[in-house]
């Protein structure tokens, strides 16, 4: 009798971290709309200047399950010999939700480039509030991230 309990309560075990495993892989780790990273914009060009520039698809890059375009193949080239240094923080999620524990997807127009990192949020709007006390907000959200993508 006691093995057969233990037999369900491993089964069940089991097949609760198997489904949560499942969930966390329909999210993507970088926030695409429609596959595209940053709605199609080119990360490089956000350290570049004062506004990002579109990408174009035939300078597209795979990455981290999404795909990147470049408006440059010398940005495509730049961004895949260290995609870190030029993709959004918290996936490119929003980082202000990301601090509040919750994703949310992210406007590319509402962006911030802080000690070399790219954050992004959900609108200019959020941009504004974030400013604010952007310190605190980017440690919250460093708490939450990654562990908000295994969440339900």
């Amino acid at each position: 009798m006691t093995m057969l309990i233990r037999r369900t309560i491993l089964g069940a075990l089991s097949a609760l971290f198997l489904s949560s495993v499942a969930f966390a892989q329909d999210k993507p780790v970088y926030f695409a709309t429609e596959g595209v990273a940053l709605a199609g914009y080119d990360p490089v060009t956000y350290f570049e200047g004062a506004t990002p520039v579109m990408g174009a698809p035939e300078n597209a890059v795979m990455w981290k399950g999404a795909k990147w375009h470049f408006s440059s193949a010398e940005n495509r080239e730049r961004f895949e010999s260290n995609p870190r240094a030029f993709a959004p923080q918290f996936g490119g999620y929003c980082s202000y939700a990301m601090a509040n524990g919750v994703l949310k997807s992210t406007d590319p127009n509402a962006w911030q480039v802080v000690d070399g990192r790219l954050y992004l949020t959900h609108s200019p709007q959020i941009e504004v509030m974030w400013r604010q006390d952007r310190a605190e907000y980017i440690e919250m959200a460093e708490e939450n991230w990654p562990v908000i993508l295994y969440q339900k």
